[in-house]
């Protein structure tokens, strides 16, 4: 096989050695323009120049000072616009989707007739994902097209909270799974699309930090699903003729519609399209993406081939491994689907049980802001990723091994936070290490999440009663789940650290920034490891 093209001049030692490495500072008088682990220093006009960039004229005629003081300002004003309402957002889009497990406390399966035996509740919690799965990579995609994310979230929201809330009407198995079903076709949009839309407004250095921001919506959803529920269960039951497990659903739909609609006046579409950024801040915007990658983002939807761009996520073997870890780390997730059901073996009543499951998702929402700021403090992935699930590891092993009340519920306390620390890191890392073009960013998110999500089809039945109190096959799965995502992230470091070297080379790089030789090595691109 032919070697991969170089640049005709290739670079000297001297002179790669003051490219931006992804391994080390830089030395010299350059170590004062580049950040660690390879991130260009934002406000150095000059060092972007050296890379082959050229900013417009509105932000060249800006001093470093001004820059500086200009992003800080931009920033602000994103994470004020964008942070509060997409977290919300995904607060009741976790809560929607899995208040079916609360429910089952507040006697939906004995309202519905549901046969244990037969393990209906469980077939009704897994097909939601069969509709999850389906829609995700084409909503992505169509997402990117229309360049619309404040009409087209806000709108998918709404549908799915009629949806939920239309769940307090069923009164059989069929019409459950009918309900379920529909609600997690439209519920497919929301997360990927976010983390797609949050990767058009952020650098790289920035991403992990708000992916933990928005993920940490799933989170304290669990705390505060428990809290409501828990009021719900205590107080409602019967209220109008209806059940506890109805006016949580009820309660929870209302809710989810009316925060869609102020969803429609308060999100962005993508920095060239934002009516509330000055002509300064727009070109800022743009701007800064294209120092941070070498490469511009989003410009208009002529410029999105769909099929394209997931042709492109499916030909790179990055994707791949990527899709290997985040489906580990989330088929080990997926005991949070069932977390109400494994805290109640602890023996308390079902108030205090609910109770019981927010301290947990307490733990797991600081956990996880640290380990992703300083994971985009120190621009490192790999250590983030594994160290946490190792803990998650430990975790599992203890509450398949015990019975006893204390060291159960350190498992509890330590699983939830093991799992999703690294899970944050690793949503960061599929935009990293894909970067660009934007649609094949798109189609590679949501295809990693669809896939990766497949695993709660079958987690359903690993979680039966009759399998309580240790869940010993449920927990071992996990261990071997949590394993090869280990596995899975140290391939994908060998992997990048190599080509890494070769764009130190100069060398060609598929997937990489770098649309003719060298360019990457031009550009400063270099994938974070």
């Amino acid at each position: 096989m032919p070697d991969p093209p170089r640049m005709s001049n290739p670079p000297s030692e001297k002179a790669t050695e003051r490219q931006i490495s992804n391994e080390e500072n830089v030395v010299g008088k350059e170590s004062e323009t580049v950040t660690a682990h390879g991130i260009p220093s934002v406000a150095d006009l000059a060092q972007a120049n050296t890379r082959g960039l050229r900013a417009p004229e509105i932000i060249a005629r800006l001093t470093p000072e001004q820059r500086i003081e200009l992003e800080a300002r931009l920033r602000k004003k994103i994470d004020f616009r964008l942070l509060p309402m997409i977290i919300l957002m995904y607060i009741l889009n976790y809560i929607d989707r899995n208040n079916i497990a609360a429910a089952k406390l507040a006697g939906l399966p004995e309202d519905l007739n549901l046969d244990p035996n037969a393990s209906q509740f469980q077939t009704a919690v897994s097909i939601l994902f069969v509709g999850y799965l389906l829609m995700q990579i084409p909503s992505n995609l169509f997402l990117n097209k229309i360049g619309k994310p404040a009409i087209y979230l806000p709108a998918c929201m709404m549908i799915w909270g009629v949806i939920s809330a239309a769940t307090a009407a069923v009164t059989n198995f069929g019409g459950l799974i009918a309900v379920r079903f529909f609600l997690g076709f439209v519920e497919a949009a929301y997360f990927p699309g976010c983390l797609y839309y949050l990767s058009c407004w952020y650098t790289r250095k920035e991403l992990g930090l708000r992916t933990a921001f928005l993920y940490s919506g799933a989170l304290i959803s669990g705390a505060f699903s428990g809290l409501i529920s828990a009021g719900i269960t205590q107080n409602m039951d019967g209220a109008q003729g209806l059940g506890a497990w109805q006016w949580l659903f009820i309660i929870e739909g209302v809710i989810t519609v009316g925060i869609s609609f102020c969803a429609f006046f308060i999100l962005p579409n993508f920095p060239r399209t934002t009516s509330w950024l000055t002509e300064e801040e727009k070109a800022l915007a743009v701007w800064r993406l294209e120092e941070d990658i070498g490469e511009d983002d989003w410009i208009d939807s002529e410029h999105q081939s769909l099929w394209l761009g997931a042709q492109q996520a499916f030909a790179d073997i990055k994707t791949w491994v990527l899709l290997v870890l985040l489906f580990g780390i989330v088929a080990s997730g997926s005991v949070t689907n069932f977390f109400p059901a494994v805290v109640k073996t602890l023996g308390y009543n079902n108030v205090v049980t609910l109770l019981l499951t927010c301290p947990p998702y307490v733990l797991c929402v600081i956990c996880t802001w640290i380990n992703a700021w300083h994971a985009d403090r120190t621009g490192e992935r790999y250590w983030h990723v594994v160290l946490s699930l190792v803990v998650a590891l430990a975790a599992f092993i203890l509450a398949a091994a015990t019975t006893g009340l204390a060291p159960r519920y350190v498992a509890m306390m330590l699983m939830v936070p093991g799992v999703y620390c690294a899970f944050v890191v690793s949503l960061a890392w599929i935009s990293n290490t894909l970067p660009r073009p934007p649609a094949k960013r798109a189609a590679a998110l949501a295809f990693i999440n669809a896939v990766s999500n497949a695993s709660s089809i079958y987690a359903s039945y690993m979680y039966e009663d009759r399998m309580a109190p240790r869940y010993v096959i449920a927990m071992s799965v996990n261990c071997g789940t949590t394993f090869m995502a280990i596995v899975a992230a140290t391939v994908l470091r060998f992997m990048l650290v190599r080509l890494n070297k070769k764009l130190d080379r100069g060398i060609f790089v598929e997937g990489a920034v770098n649309a003719l030789p060298g360019e990457a090595v031009q550009h400063g691109f270099r994938f974070k490891v």
